[in-house]
């Protein structure tokens, strides 16, 4: 059955986190009986264990609604759940291009925050129909006469067209329905037009192959058509149609302005990429749709498996990823202390540590990862650029001419009476203040800029700690510039440890030498040999610490007779951890690694 244009509306939602999107999709759900009460559960959209957990949206995810409207209208409903996080932005931009309409919730307790900002950024760039609502309205620290003229303040709106509710409570869940359907646009294309369906998302099936998510922007795709993708020109047979709700339920075609998925038996998971055009092999578009801007990773490490014997497993798991994360990105590296591993990079820290989580539980693996680092660009002295995202690839100091860095400009969200301390903080992790921004009588918005390096690591947390919970952080990339950068090795008993290698601004490389080999003592296990721990630039050794070998009493069998024999026992126990410790190895466990990232 053909659904009439009119009535479908294609919006999502957008947050900061922990504002409480998945909680309003529950309740939009609940309220249209998409889901019967016999199957919800909470957070329904959020169907990796590692979301539930954590309570935080990591995946987009789609679902269609029907909705009986005040007018006695039935519309089709189609909701693309985002996450909030600043690294998962990527997801955020993805759903908006499928989209004509969002919702763009804040928290009635926290108010505007730095990522409600950068969202309704995007989604204005993509012209889209904005409905303002103030979420948790129940909660009893709630303020949502000041957050409700915050919102006014940011969408510059002169009427009073905020909505007040509360997700947890169900209050306001039949206005923000009738403000979708009512102000929402319908989507533009024909039924009549050649097929053009836009890949927002894909996922893997043992069974089905790859998954392809995709909104129709023009034409329609059945079952048994042959379709082509118009990036690499390969041809498939659709072997299913579907929508979601929120299962998989298959369908007989999806028309212009509908959301939904097919199948078509593709194994291989490089063949499906974000942003083709999905079009009909036997009357191609002319052109395709304007696809994605292709997101550069800023951050990079090794991701390397604990047994070598696991690495093909691991090649299997980050291709099935790559499918469902389009923003990650790997390449093969390989390593004299780990072996054979991966060059991996991310949006950002708690991306990083995602993927980690999502390879270790979902395909079974046991990981070692070295300390992440960001983009570097080497002058060499020869004239030559290049672009450095490992510390190993870094040439010797004798043929660097210069080195630069990636600079952001931070949007940093505080309350009033953490200014100072925020300030003083950000002055130590060399940024520069730009300008200060009053965003309620409360709240202020402080802009900084400063070398990426020393945002990606642990600079959010601090400022949530700062502000008691209440701030929050967003940035974004602006340009390379000439620092004063050495690469920081540490050695163990005189040779390299690669995967501990960082680069490292030169006046704060003595303070993390001396810090890291500080920890290492701490976390490498004692051997029956002594272990000799140094941070190093270059040949001029900033630290050095020791961990002494384990005792054995060699002389407790000796009793009474002269001192020469205990000394001879001595003399042949030194030797022998001598020449122990010249073929000995000392196993770097996992918590050392990610001591250095924390430091």
């Amino acid at each position: 059955m053909i659904m009439d244009n009119a009535k479908i509306r294609n919006f999502c939602i957008i947050a900061h986190i922990d504002h409480g999107k998945s909680t309003l999709a529950d309740r939009l759900l609940q309220f249209t009986h998409t889901i019967d009460n016999r199957r919800f559960r909470e957070q329904i959209l959020d169907d990796m264990d590692l979301e539930r957990e954590r309570g935080i949206t990591i995946k987009a995810s789609a679902v269609r609604m029907s909705y009986k409207a005040k007018d006695a209208s039935v519309y089709e409903l189609n909701l693309i759940d985002t996450p909030g996080h600043v690294d998962f932005s990527y997801e955020v931009c993805k759903s908006l291009s499928a989209c004509e309409g969002a919702v763009l919730l804040v928290d009635a307790a926290q108010g505007v925050e730095a990522q409600t900002v950068a969202n309704l950024q995007h989604a204005l760039e993509k012209k889209l129909t904005i409905i303002p609502v103030v979420n948790k309205i129940d909660l009893q620290n709630a303020e949502p006469e000041r957050v409700r003229e915050e919102v006014r303040a940011i969408l510059k709106l002169e009427e009073d067209s905020v909505i007040m509710a509360s997700a947890k409570e169900g209050i306001g869940t039949e206005d923000i329905l009738e403000r979708i359907v009512r102000e929402v646009p319908p989507p533009q294309g024909s039924n009549d037009q050649p097929l053009q369906a836009l890949i927002f998302d894909s996922m893997y099936d043992i069974y089905k192959g790859v998954i392809v998510y995709i909104r129709v922007m023009n034409g329609c795709v059945r079952k048994g058509m042959q379709i082509v993708m118009m990036s690499s020109s390969k041809k498939y047979d659709v072997q299913e149609v579907g929508v979601f709700r929120p299962a998989m339920d298959p369908v007989d075609a999806l028309f212009c302005g509908e959301v939904g998925y097919i199948t078509c038996q593709i194994k291989e998971a490089s063949d499906v990429t974000d942003g083709d055009t999905v079009a009909d092999a036997k009357q191609p578009a002319k052109k395709p749709l304007q696809g994605y801007r292709h997101l550069k990773p800023m951050v990079f490490c090794g991701v390397y498996p604990v047994n070598a014997k696991d690495f093909d497993a691991l090649k299997g798991a980050v291709d099935k990823l790559k499918l469902s994360d389009a923003s990650f990105v790997y390449e093969v590296e390989s390593s004299q202390s780990l072996g054979f591993g991966y060059r991996c990079g991310f949006l950002g820290l708690l991306h990083m540590e995602i993927v980690q989580e999502r390879l270790e539980r979902e395909y079974g693996l046991n990981l070692v990862l070295t300390t992440p680092s960001v983009v570097h660009r080497v002058k060499d002295t020869k004239g030559n650029d290049i672009e450095v995202d490992n510390p190993g690839k870094l040439p010797d100091p004798q043929y660097i001419s210069e080195m630069s860095e990636p600079y952001a400009i931070a949007y940093i969200m505080i309350p009033q009476d953490a200014l100072s301390m925020v300030i003083d903080f950000c002055k130590t992790k060399r940024g520069e203040y730009k300008s200060t921004e009053y965003i309620s009588q409360s709240k202020i918005k402080l802009i900084f800029e400063m070398p990426l390096s020393e945002i990606i690591v642990d600079f959010y947390d601090k400022i949530k700690s700062m502000t008691k919970g209440y701030g929050s952080l967003d940035y974004e990339i602006t340009d390379y510039r000439v620092s004063d950068l050495v690469k920081l090795d540490i050695l163990i008993n005189g040779q390299p440890c690669e995967a501990l290698s960082s680069i490292a601004h030169r006046e704060k490389a003595q303070f993390k030498g001396r810090a890291l080999a500080e920890k290492l003592k701490e976390l490498i296990p004692r051997q029956l040999f002594e272990v000799i721990i140094q941070a190093a630039i270059g040949s001029k050794i900033l630290a050095r610490t020791r961990v002494g070998p384990l005792s054995k009493n060699v002389t407790g069998k000796c009793y009474g007779g002269d001192i020469t024999r205990k000394r001879k026992l001595w003399k042949k126990q030194k030797e022998g951890k001598k020449r122990l410790k010249q073929f000995g190895s000392v196993q770097i466990p996992q918590e050392a690694f990610l001591a250095a990232l924390k430091i």
